[in-house]
């Protein structure tokens, strides 16, 4: 069955540096509208359209005399286009490829239904009158879009990492990875996935605090989590070090020679673990402003790109590793698919 894009792909065709920009696009815009999403629930904002999918039973958008709070929430609500049409273009140029990409194609669409999700669940927020429980499954599921764009992305540029491990692994420098790789390769990826399972419970972890703290989302008297906020606090710290020991833990099994795209990517991730934990610390410890929650908040979004990032990376080279070839460089153009 002919489609309006397979039509357009007949007819022109983008570059890699097109979906590449895109991909990255996504992820940018994925990272937005959770930090969007704080600042509705920081400014207590988020009954301000008291409907949806309209503001009021009887408005489209909010009225004047519903105030900043009105304009905060339906602002929010119009980036919820935006977002769309970024994976729309992501869509669109990962199939106007000259060279398919599969994986991408799929990364986008995964994106689009995932905010029809998203949408669908920040309108059963609203009708909850901000449950807490539903205001986490609403940042959850903001998670989760930015999971799928994090993936795009890294699928995006796979062709590119790999060239750039292929290029190392020529010149012969490192600890001659093609034997060390094959020997540690299970361990490797036993770290890789523990890291990235521990940091999702981090996260999960993270929304209970949140949802037991004083940041309810509207200056009326919104129901809170029954859990006792120190409790919940101390345990996302040990959590918290717990993911900085798995990360130290890969970053030093990780060889040199084939692997340098993941080591220089797990030194990033340990950099913006290190500054979230300090915003964290800082945040508990002066009464949860609503500064430091938005920036712990961005740190939380940041930390997640980077423990997945770090993880795409590292099972994509250990896969390159896995034949019996020591030393062997990698292929340069296999095509996203088989890389992400």
């Amino acid at each position: 069955m002919r489609t309006p894009l397979s039509w357009l792909a007949g007819r022109y065709s983008l570059g890699a540096r097109s979906v590449r920009l895109a991909a990255l696009g996504s992820v940018v815009a994925s990272i937005a509208i959770i930090v969007t999403g704080g600042i509705v629930r920081v400014t207590g904002s988020g009954l301000g359209c008291t409907d949806w999918p309209m503001c009021t039973g009887e408005t489209l958008a909010p009225t004047a005399e519903m105030g900043v709070h009105g304009a905060i929430e339906f602002g929010n609500r119009l980036l919820t286009g935006a977002l769309c049409a970024v994976v729309g273009w992501v869509i669109i140029t990962a199939r106007l490829q000259e060279k398919p990409m599969p994986a991408v194609l799929r990364g986008g669409w995964a994106q689009f239904w995932i905010v029809v999700l998203n949408a669908v669940v920040g309108g059963v927020t609203v009708w909850m009158r901000l449950s807490p429980y539903i205001v986490a499954a609403h940042f959850l599921a903001a998670t989760l879009l930015l999971t799928a764009a994090v993936y795009t992305w890294h699928a995006a540029y796979a062709d590119a990492d790999a060239g750039a491990d292929a290029d190392a692994g020529a010149d012969g420098t490192g600890h001659g990875a093609g034997g060390e790789g094959g020997r540690s390769g299970a361990r490797i990826r036993s770290l890789s996935t523990a890291l990235v399972a521990v940091t999702a419970l981090l996260v999960l972890v993270g929304t209970l605090a949140t949802g037991s703290g004083p940041h309810a989302g509207d200056s009326s008297d919104v129901a809170r989590m029954p859990f006792n906020w120190t409790a919940v606090t101390i345990v996302h710290g040990v959590l918290a070090g717990a993911v900085l020991v798995l990360a130290g833990a890969l970053l030093s099994a990780l060889p040199k020679d084939g692997f340098g795209v993941a080591r220089r990517k797990a030194v990033a991730f340990l950099a913006v673990l290190l500054g979230q934990g300090l915003v964290g610390l800082v945040q508990s410890v002066t009464a949860l402003p609503s500064l430091l929650v938005m920036l712990h908040l961005l740190g939380s979004a940041l930390v997640w790109t980077g423990v997945l990032q770090v993880h795409f990376t590292v099972k994509r080279a250990c896969s390159s590793h896995s034949g019996p070839l020591s030393g062997a460089p990698l292929p340069r153009a296999q095509g996203a698919a088989t890389h992400a």
